[in-house]
């Protein structure tokens, strides 16, 4: 079973990382501060994410950066084995405490906040030795949990038409945590409030949907700083007994039909239906939405884009960081061939490109972009223009202005912007383009490129 324990998220049964309406402190309905972009560094080490944060997310203008579980776990090479605990020690792959906090010092002074991913729904799957040299079996963890902790039913989830089965039962053969009583909630927050002694701004919420609401609510209720961003993972299903807007009380909620929808919109309809994302296709509210393009579940079950889609995965982040809804997250991974394949180098990043990293978060196109949102914000869409297919283009009311050109062939024209007359940087080619003195653009856009230019962003 241990090797098919996948993150709660990779059986898309895995699922809401939300909480619910009455819990105590502020909900944020997007990271808090003018920065929201999220580089999701899946499986870096903490070391490598450091140095990241110093060369790049600072300078590019991201504002969080998101790690992957720190808590001890069970022993293996695949990445799932971060999603299976054994103890609530710093003490994972990626890094010892003293790196996890040298990081999140290291972040901050770069003007990055940190995202720490927790696994509070379930343990392990199976018996033996973690990767900090705690002895554990399925239900016994010496000094944390035993037996009576953990839920009644022991057998798989079978049926998410069932609330109880979805809550109660085991996600993939994990022994399942009883958040519902005192002892074992009393012991999540005691972990995450270390998590914040070190530093840590907010979590990621595994396999929330997993959880009741109220319990998550509780929980969050418990922390040090009932403030901290919290973003929960609940995967939307249709006809399911738990939604994910049962978690929107209590902070984010990842809004997984974005991503769906995306894949779908880019591979095989037309971008002009993209004029009313968000709400307007029946998601969560924008301030209450975690968005993605994809994330390291999604990635290898195929059910969004990916890497591998080259330019459609490229344009659909760019549309995401351009297009005001939700608070995005930029997968940032490595290659892979087989689903469970763990990280290059045990999560050591010597260098982006090298050794499998991919380095999404750090491609010319989309880390331009980060620079665009944030000078965006607050801007509702404007100047919208489509072609009927596959070409679109729209304005960020007199701050910015992009065009995206997903045809087969180029397109050259004339936007109408609200932009003031000037030279501006198209930050996805590094040339110049010239806003006259009605708020027009002329530019040619070659097949599956883009155009973005931004307010104060006048060379390249």
């Amino acid at each position: 079973m241990a090797r098919r324990a996948l993150s709660c998220a990779l059986a898309m049964a895995a699922a809401a990382f939300v909480v619910p309406a009455s819990t105590a402190g502020t909900a944020h309905a997007s990271p808090p501060g003018t920065k929201d972009v999220t580089a999701v560094l899946f499986e870096w080490n903490f070391a490598s994410v450091a140095k990241e944060c110093t060369n790049r997310l600072g300078p590019a203008g991201y504002g969080y950066v998101q790690v992957s579980p720190p808590a001890e776990h069970i022993q293996g090479s695949q990445w799932w084995t971060s999603y299976q605990p054994v103890s609530y020690k710093i003490a994972g792959r990626l890094g010892d405490r003293a790196a996890f906090q040298n990081m999140v010092n290291t972040c901050h002074s770069a003007g990055v906040k940190v995202v720490a991913d927790t696994v509070i729904n379930h343990m392990s799957a199976g018996s033996g030795t973690g990767t900090g040299g705690s002895s554990y079996t399925k239900y016994n963890y010496p000094g944390l949990y035993s037996s009576p902790d953990f839920d009644n039913c022991t057998s798989q989830i079978s049926n998410y038409q069932d609330r109880g089965n979805v809550q109660n039962c085991e996600l993939v053969g994990l022994a399942d945590l009883d958040t519902g009583e005192e002892y074992v909630r009393s012991a999540i927050a005691k972990y995450l409030n270390d998590l914040l002694s070190l530093g840590v701004d907010g979590f990621r919420v595994d396999a929330a949907k997993h959880m009741p609401a109220a319990d998550l609510a509780n929980i969050k209720g418990r922390l040090s700083n009932t403030s901290a961003y919290w973003k929960q993972e609940a995967i939307y299903g249709a006809g399911e007994a738990v939604s994910p807007a049962e978690y929107t009380g209590t902070g984010d909620v990842q809004e997984f039909r974005y991503a769906f929808d995306l894949k779908r919109v880019f591979n095989n309809e037309n971008l002009a239906y993209l004029k009313n994302y968000g709400e307007g296709w029946g998601y969560m509210s924008s301030g209450v939405s975690g968005v993605f393009v994809d994330n390291h579940d999604t990635e290898r079950n195929g059910s969004t884009l990916s890497y591998k889609d080259n330019a459609n995965y490229t344009l659909a982040n760019v549309f995401m960081l351009a297009y005001p809804y939700g608070a995005p997250d930029i997968n940032s991974g490595y290659e892979f061939s087989s689903t469970d394949a763990g990280p290059p180098n045990g999560g050591s990043v010597n260098a982006c490109w090298q050794d499998g990293w991919k380095c999404q978060h750090a491609w010319p196109e989309i880390q331009s972009m980060v620079g665009f949102r944030n000078a965006v914000r607050g801007e509702s869409v404007s100047n919208w223009w489509d072609n009927g297919g596959d070409a679109i283009a729209f304005g960020r009311g007199g701050k910015g202005f992009v065009a995206i050109n997903h045809e087969s062939s180029s397109l050259s024209r004339t936007y109408q912007t609200s932009l003031a007359a000037g030279t501006y940087c198209n930050v996805q080619a590094g040339s110049t383009v010239t806003v006259n003195g009605s708020g027009q653009l002329t530019a040619t856009l070659a097949a599956n490129t883009a155009l973005a230019v931004y307010a104060g962003k006048s060379s390249c």
